[in-house]
């Protein structure tokens, strides 16, 4: 079927599924294919739980007019979202980085929506499915549509933009993330830069932090930039004030407390900020959206539980976020401060060696108490408490309680999953 006539029936059933789990009633269901599965042997139970019709791409199942039979589901999913993010007015605004994409586009909503109908990325749905289903929820009243964009090699993003064709975008930072699938730090930088690419070749206009060395000299030439800095004059100026804990911004000598912890989060807002006067929201309104922006979700979250005062920062950890966190946590006030660290993944052959950094890292600040869980932790050579297993960990836990009113971080890797550690408190 050509796309103009599924975005017809798209438009008529304006909700898509590609899980048969979270069927809702009259989407259109698409078929698509994994490692382990394929869409099309769930068409039928679509059908049935009462999606209006089952895009598959393979001819033997296409036994009513309720199938609809295309080459490839996963690209005609993908060309659907194009051909309706054409058919909008709505401005998108592309999110990419290395850390801190999510919080940064929970931000910039927070922000935008203040004036504009808004829509943006649902959690962190930012890949090759993630996208196009962003993009299919912009209505005929939105006006600005915020996409995440996640990658861990190269031409992802250039494909994602492809898929999207982004008005503006961002890039959080360049950090160690995903070094095993972008081949090292300079395929980070590359393979993020996509999103530059795509923009200056489009002409199209880039939010940059100026104080960023990499991303200042990757768009030296570039004309339509609009940055934030807390020293060069002809951009913005957003200058941090301190994180004991929450992060203190100053803007036109006016303070903006968050509720976000850690100086790392200081840039997540101020990318929020400067996008939020560049369509022109008063900074009042700026200012009420960031102090009231509350985190959730595992990341960055201050929590109180018997006694102790919880840094809950365990959805997401890479050698740059993993040192930030600590240099934060060094900084923070605090009595009996402990820090518990999951494995990093994702690092490839430098895994060993990051690990080993982190574990130097943490021995230098004197904490009371440092907890290292996973098998490359377990691996480093150091004198900190290691733990090859969560499970090992939580024995030795059960039978040495940390100290009363601790000040704790934990943080790790999503796969690590050490918000366990709470229920162990």
């Amino acid at each position: 079927m050509e796309i103009e006539k599924l975005h017809q029936r798209f438009l008529a059933h304006q909700r898509v599924c590609t899980d048969t789990r979270k069927i809702t009633e009259d989407c259109i269901f698409f078929a698509l294919k994994g490692d382990n599965f394929n869409g099309n042997t769930y068409a039928a139970e679509a059908l049935r739980k009462g999606a209006a019709y089952a895009v598959i791409d393979e001819g033997e199942y296409a036994i009513s007019d309720s199938y609809i039979l295309v080459k490839d589901a996963l690209k005609a999913l993908q060309q659907l979202a194009t051909f309706h993010r054409n058919f909008n007015t709505a401005k998108v605004i592309a999110l990419t980085g290395s850390n801190g994409k999510t919080t940064t586009k929970e931000l910039i909503n927070a922000v935008l929506s203040r004036r504009y109908r808004t829509i943006a990325t649902v959690g962190n749905l930012n890949n090759h499915i993630g996208v196009p289903l962003t993009l299919l929820s912009i209505t005929n009243g939105t006006e600005i549509a915020i996409v995440e964009m996640g990658a861990n090699h190269q031409k992802e993003i250039e494909s994602l933009c492809n898929i999207a064709r982004p008005d503006f975008g961002y890039i959080t930072n360049f950090g160690k993330a995903h070094l095993e699938g972008f081949g090292g730090e300079e395929g980070v930088i590359k393979g993020k830069s996509e999103l530059y690419d795509y923009l200056e070749a489009n002409g199209k206009s880039i939010f940059m932090n100026a104080d960023d060395p990499i991303q200042f000299e990757k768009l030296a030439g570039h004309i339509k930039k609009f940055g934030f800095s807390s020293d060069k004059k002809e951009f913005y100026r957003i200058s941090f004030v301190s994180a004991n804990p929450f992060v203190k911004i100053d803007v036109e000598d006016r303070i903006i407390t968050s509720q976000l912890i850690g100086s790392y989060n200081f840039t997540n807002c101020a990318a929020a900020i400067v996008m939020g006067k560049y369509f022109t929201i008063p900074l009042e309104d700026i200012k009420n959206a960031i102090e009231s922006y509350v985190p959730k979700n595992n990341r960055s979250q201050l929590l109180e539980k018997n006694g102790h005062s919880i840094i809950l920062d365990a959805y997401n950890a890479n050698p740059t976020s993993m040192g930030a966190a600590l240099e934060n946590f060094r900084m923070m006030d605090g009595k009996s401060k402990i820090a518990f660290l999951g494995d990093m993944f994702e690092l490839g052959q430098t895994a060993a060696i990051e690990h080993q950094a982190i574990a130097d890292l943490a021995a230098t600040m004197h904490f009371q108490d440092v907890f290292l869980i996973g098998k490359n932790f377990h691996r480093t050579d150091s004198d900190l408490k290691k733990f090859d297993t969560f499970e090992a960990f939580s024995e030795h836990l059960s039978k040495n309680p940390v100290e009363e009113s601790s000040t704790i971080l934990i943080k790790g890797s999503r796969g690590m999953a050490l918000e366990r550690i709470l229920e162990l408190l």
